[in-house]
């Protein structure tokens, strides 16, 4: 029976622990996760906006996050544990791009590949973008596009503890300890190193570590392009409703989606402010020197918002591409990895989780072919351009 000691216990470790310990009738696993805090009080997965869309730019991501919507739906039944039914309100409004005049070329290449790939999405006109949301501005709005279904949002924190309750039913065991360092002899890994100086023997080991996955690919000797990127989320109050609102992304990079009665929304900082490792504090100032601003002409009603709450997160960006990065490296044979979702590791973890888990039992994808993000774009200096990042 194979040793595997995944590094990380949010939702990407998660998922790969439910998917290599899923199969009865395959080969067996040990699997061990190790996780530094049960509370995931800082963990990505926990303080994400948790959303999902199939409006991306890329044939791998598109086809990533249509097997994560279908997973989603399925859920209850696929990740139950006896009686416990998990439920993670998935809601399907989709998403809403507004674009500029200059943005609209853009807009434009990617419909084209969404619906090659049978993505529900429609083009819309200024006109018709009013016509169907009364209470947006089109002010410089030349072309939305609108996902139609299968995108959304749900409540991560609730995803994260199905996998890992599925996980553990299954024979997973997960250890509350910081990882230190790991064990290597030539090109394999034989253990990962605990603070409480405990080893624990692996065959494989699994790099989950999310914002901290760096450090983690540091101890093999591994230069690894992936930083943790604060972002703040901001909760808000606004006393009219907004009809059938989708997640909105407007022109000036804002995203905006209904929260129960209320709404949250974020921004990327500009580049030159958006530092590695930054403490999770909000960026207060943001809200009320850009944000609101430019939700206030975005939607005439945001006038007479008033924010109720505040946190911030960590994005593992991966700082190459924007994309994730999966699988082995080639200077070291047992170590795998499944990091670098750069704000959409969420939505692609059933894929990814289902996928790295296949590398492991059969050393290749037998679903998915999930290679066009493995290691060697980044070695080989090939950029997978990703163009809807948020």
């Amino acid at each position: 029976m194979r040793r595997v000691v995944i590094i990380g216990g949010g939702a990407i470790g998660s998922a790969i622990a439910y998917f290599l310990t899923r199969d009865p009738e395959g080969e067996p696993f040990e699997v061990t996760v190790v996780e530094r805090d049960f509370s995931y009080k800082q963990a990505s997965s926990a303080l994400s906006a948790s959303s999902i869309r199939q409006q991306f730019s890329t044939a791998i991501n598109i086809e990533m996050s249509l097997y994560g919507i279908d997973f989603f739906r399925k859920l209850g039944q696929t990740l139950r544990v006896g009686d416990d039914v998990p439920d993670i309100g998935l809601v399907e409004p989709g998403y809403l791009y507004l674009a500029s005049p200059a943005g609209v070329d853009v807009l434009r290449e990617n419909h084209a590949m969404q619906k090659a790939h049978a993505v529900d999405v429609a083009l819309m006109t200024p006109d018709e973008l009013k016509t169907r949301f009364p209470w947006i501005s089109t002010e410089g709005v030349a072309l939305a596009s609108l996902g139609l279904s299968g995108e959304g949002w749900y409540d991560g924190y609730s995803l994260l503890q199905a996998f890992r309750k599925k996980a553990v039913s299954q024979g997973a065991r997960y250890v509350q300890a910081h990882a230190t360092g790991l064990r290597r002899n030539g090109r394999t890994l034989t253990g990962v190193e605990l603070d409480s100086g405990q080893v624990l023997d692996a065959d494989v080991v699994v790099n989950a570590g999310g914002a901290w996955a760096a450090k983690v690919a540091e101890w093999a000797g591994i230069a690894l392009p992936v930083r943790g990127r604060r972002r703040s989320v901001f909760s808000f109050s606004c006393p009219d409703t907004l009809p059938d609102c989708p997640l909105v992304i407007d022109t000036s990079g804002i995203w905006l989606r209904p929260e129960g009665r209320q709404f949250i929304c974020g921004f990327a900082p500009p580049e030159a402010q958006d530092h590695d490792d930054m403490p999770l504090d909000v960026e207060y100032e943001a809200f009320d020197n850009f944000i609101w601003p430019a939700l206030a002409e975005r939607v005439p009603a945001f006038e007479a918002i008033r924010m109720t709450g505040a946190w911030a997160g960590y994005y593992e960006m991966n700082v190459f591409d924007h994309n994730a990065i999966l699988g082995l490296h080639p200077d070291c044979d047992n170590l795998f990895f499944a990091n670098g979702f750069s704000g959409h590791g969420l939505q692609q973890c059933p894929a990814a989780g289902r996928g790295v888990a296949e590398l492991i039992r059969f050393g290749e994808y037998r679903s998915l072919d999930l290679s066009a993000v493995s290691f060697d774009r980044i070695l080989e200096n090939r950029p997978l351009l990703e163009k809807n990042v948020i």
